[in-house]
């Protein structure tokens, strides 16, 4: 079914009995949209964006700390923080042990979302590559799960028929762009567009045919694009070459999440709020700091075996009778202590806890780059950031460089500072501001209203608020009085 026929269609339903009233939210999450980018450098580009900048609300949308796809969109979307959600990141401690480790799936999130309040509701949700959903779970609706489901032979649908019926529309479906870190870059270009056009295409045919008060999808092409191309587009990356055949990639595909924007407002009436948002943005990467590799060198930690080469730290033989503290490597960098009467072969007595945090924070935060000058690396406890804090959370989180820099992991390079990435070419990380862009309901515009102090805890409140239901007490974000328009 066309647009335009979806559009017919579904105005003579509204135009009977009481869908007159019927209230609607349509969230399109670009995972990783940058605001310096959609704000200040291309908004003229992007026609689509730019309307809703111009008739509707935008600012700047808080992430949450870390600033971190898995959790950022759970916190996203049930208003509570990493610390309450106990998910630090995509891999997190299982227990106080030094090897076990769990992906955070949606079995993870044991609190409710979104579109589990929805249903209770009797509202009925269309929800399509929203980070933390496999496997999927039942909901009044669809679910088509995230870029975390192993492949497509997996049951990544809900209801399970559902997954033939995509086949149908679309093909064969592509989850992630799995080689996004690969240095192919014609290949990995051509892999977030066929990406993105499916899961659009899939999201128009659902649209179309479907009955729905929520809709939610989430496009991971854009986060893909930042960390394979942004060395080719930013002037100030270490690596940006003048005149590369790939300084447009960004701008162009920008372009082209724009234009399948437009297409999917076709099916967003005046009884439809729209909001565009991102879980978080993006900056260069400067480098990365070997964290462990710091531990070593400063006493910290204790190797029963010295490696040859560089090594995964899960590969290294550790004298945990020696060692205080570990590290692992990211986006930002989660420091555990190994305490006495916690960890298996626990070193820092408990109340020589703080005291070694104290230390850690301050040799970490006097790191320096290669020239010797000040990165401004911030150090944070998790009780500093969460009301709540549940399952293995670090002990120290750190954003090295405020995040210009990465944390690597590895040892085995006897050096501090590294200009490859252990995990494949990446040009970019994560930056602290996503994007928040509202078009009301019903025509009651605002002429491009800016509004400040937003955060990702806060959406959740807003989308129930717009539904006219009760907020739950437990959610950590506020409503919005603006909704109301």
């Amino acid at each position: 079914m066309s647009p335009q026929s979806a559009r017919d269609a579904r105005d003579g339903a509204l135009a009977t009995g009481s869908e007159n009233a019927r209230k609607r939210v349509m969230v399109i999450g670009l995972d990783c949209a940058a605001p310096e980018l959609i704000f200040d450098r291309w908004l003229d580009d992007l026609p689509n964006l730019k309307s809703i900048f111009q008739s509707g609300f935008h600012g700047l949308l808080r992430s949450c700390d870390p600033p971190i796809t898995v959790p950022a969109w759970s916190v996203m979307m049930s208003s509570k923080s990493p610390g309450r959600l106990g998910v630090y990141g995509f891999r997190n401690r299982k227990d106080h042990s030094y090897e076990k480790y769990s992906i955070a799936n949606s079995l993870a999130i044991k609190e409710d979302r979104l579109w589990d309040i929805l249903s209770r509701c009797g509202k009925r949700s269309i929800v399509i590559g929203v980070p933390g959903t496999y496997p999927p779970r039942p909901l009044n609706g669809l679910m088509v799960s995230d870029f975390l489901t192993p492949d497509i032979t997996c049951q990544y649908t809900y209801p399970p028929e559902l997954k033939q019926e995509i086949e149908r529309v679309v093909g064969e479906y592509i989850l992630d762009v799995r080689d996004f870190r690969s240095g192919n870059k014609e290949k990995i270009l051509a892999d977030i567009y066929e990406m993105t056009r499916k899961r659009f295409q899939l999201a128009r045919h659902l649209l179309a045919k479907e009955d729905w008060d929520f809709f939610m999808m989430v496009e991971m092409g854009v986060d893909r694009i930042h960390h394979a191309f942004w060395d080719n587009m930013d002037p100030a990356h270490r690596f940006y070459e003048p005149g590369n055949k790939f300084e447009n990639a960004i701008h162009d595909y920008y372009r082209e999440v724009d234009r399948e924007i437009g297409e999917l407002l076709a099916f967003a009436d005046d009884r439809t709020a729209v909001l565009v948002v991102s879980d978080h943005g993006a900056k260069r990467i400067d480098g990365g700091i070997c964290v462990n590799e710091w531990l070593l060198a400063n006493g910290y930690l204790a190797l029963a075996e010295k490696p040859a080469r560089a090594t995964p730290f899960s590969k290294l033989k550790i004298d945990w009778s020696r060692t205080k503290a570990w590290g692992d490597g990211g986006y930002y960098a989660r420091v555990f202590l190994n305490v006495a009467g916690r960890e298996p072969n626990g070193t820092i007595a408990q109340e020589d806890y703080d005291k070694v945090r104290d230390e850690l924070s301050a040799g970490l935060k006097a790191i320096r780059d290669e020239n010797g000058d000040e990165i401004e690396t911030q150090v944070f406890r998790p009780e500093e950031l969460y009301k709540e804090v549940h399952g293995v959370a670090p002990d120290l989180i750190v954003y090295f460089g405020a995040l210009f820099w990465r944390s690597v992991g590895s040892v085995g390079n006897g050096k501090i500072h590294t200009f490859e990435n252990d995990t494949g070419p990446d040009g970019a990380n994560h930056a602290e501001n996503g994007i928040f862009l509202f078009r009301p309901a019903n025509g009651r515009l605002p002429d491009g209203r800016r509004i400040d102090g937003l955060g990702i805890i806060d959406i959740a409140p807003m989308i129930l608020q717009l539904f006219g239901l009760p907020v739950p007490k437990d959610m950590e974000g506020k409503a919005l009085a603006f909704v109301d328009l």
